[in-house]
């Protein structure tokens, strides 16, 4: 090895040693970051899959990193002090990902958001990298509400950015910070949580050649992942309890042939109702949704919240004709946002009922 060259490798090994000296690393998981969603704790790591999963955290200094690794390729909705900020990217092994720099002095705030659902990988964050002295700052409160989601790839805002009903879908066009369960949470100003998968029903997934299928919304609803059957998520000493939760299912038992039977639906929903009763008692809400292909999910919905096997139980209804079948449809005929403030729009009625919480005038975003 020449002089030069041996010159050059001490010369990255040095700017590579000043990089890591200019940075001050905290774990992601530091109690000054607040996560909104299902997420699992190894040590520091924070790692999670469900879609719109998210997470908020305050530091000082003028920029803000992670090391991050992924089982797939995910993409994150990013914001810097409340400003629009683009799409992250998440892959491969203990990344570094740049989250905001170049800011002025002071405090500042970053908030990312999981916008594709669990099928594109698994998340984890191992640390947050901040300008060397710079700390992060406590996290802010909780805005006191809280909406769980049930649901599917309506839930998951599948194609929402696509820009016809005839494209194919991508994860790119993915969103479900535009989909109408976020829609909803935002217009309230509650937190929520998406518990849905793209293609799953309550008893029979999309296209199975059986009428009921393994491994539906029934099985997940309690994981702790989406793509992982164990962990069981631990009710108990969740970090949230939701004022109510919505359940938004059905498309997918009914939406191609053979369906289910009405004792084979009513069997695998009133299974994930209980495992919600089991986790947050009778007190608590839980608004049924019938989806927009209507028969016989209307009225095997309908007569289930009407026949008081399970308490509480609220009926609302999405159907065909809320929105049109051309400007308001994106990737592979799914609703896009115009459509999906259509559907947020017939359900806060309803959320606002159920929880008391003032129905503003004030636009729907």
């Amino acid at each position: 090895m020449n002089r030069r060259l041996i010159f050059a490798v001490l010369a990255l090994l040095c700017a590579g040693a000043v990089s890591a000296q200019e940075r001050t690393e905290a774990p992601a998981a530091s109690s000054e970051v607040r996560y909104v969603g299902r997420t699992q704790t190894n040590g520091g790591d924070v790692s999670f899959d469900w879609s719109g999963t998210c997470f908020e955290c305050r530091f000082t200094g003028g920029s803000l990193a992670m090391r991050v690794s992924d089982t797939k390729k995910n993409y994150y909705n990013l914001t810097v002090d409340g400003r629009d900020a683009g799409v992250v990217t998440t892959f491969g092994t203990d990344s570094v990902v740049v989250l905001a720099e170049k800011l002025g002095r002071g405090e500042h705030t970053v908030r990312m958001q999981k916008r594709t659902e669990g099928e594109q990988g698994r998340t984890t964050i191992h640390a947050f990298l901040l300008d060397r002295g710079r700390r992060l700052l406590p996290a802010a409160p909780a805005p006191g509400r809280h909406i769980e989601f049930i649901g599917n790839s309506l839930t998951c805002g599948y194609g929402t950015e696509g820009l016809s009903k005839d494209e194919p879908f991508k994860p790119q066009t993915e969103n479900c910070n535009k989909a109408y369960a976020c829609i909803i949470a935002r217009y309230f100003g509650a937190d929520y949580t998406l518990i849905a998968h793209s293609g799953r029903g309550a008893a029979r997934n999309y296209g199975d050649k059986n009428a009921t299928s393994q491994n539906t919304m029934a099985d997940r609803v309690a994981n702790t992942f989406d793509e992982a059957a164990e962990p069981a998520w631990d009710f108990a000493a969740s970090p949230y309890r939701p004022d109510l939760v919505v359940i938004n299912l059905g498309s997918n038992d009914f939406s191609t042939l053979p369906h289910p039977s009405r004792d084979e639906f009513a069997a695998a929903y009133t299974r994930i109702l209980q495992t919600l009763r089991g986790a947050y008692g009778d007190e608590m809400p839980i608004l049924c949704v019938a989806p927009r292909v209507s028969e016989p999910a209307f009225t095997y919905i309908r007569d289930l919240c009407q026949s008081g096997v399970v308490p509480n139980l609220h009926f609302a209804a999405i159907l065909p004709g809320y929105c049109n079948d051309g400007s308001e449809l994106g990737s592979s005929a799914h609703p896009n946002y115009a459509g999906h403030r259509k559907m947020a729009m017939l359900l806060i009625p309803y959320v606002s009922t159920l929880t008391g919480w003032e129905a503003e005038i004030k636009p729907i975003e």
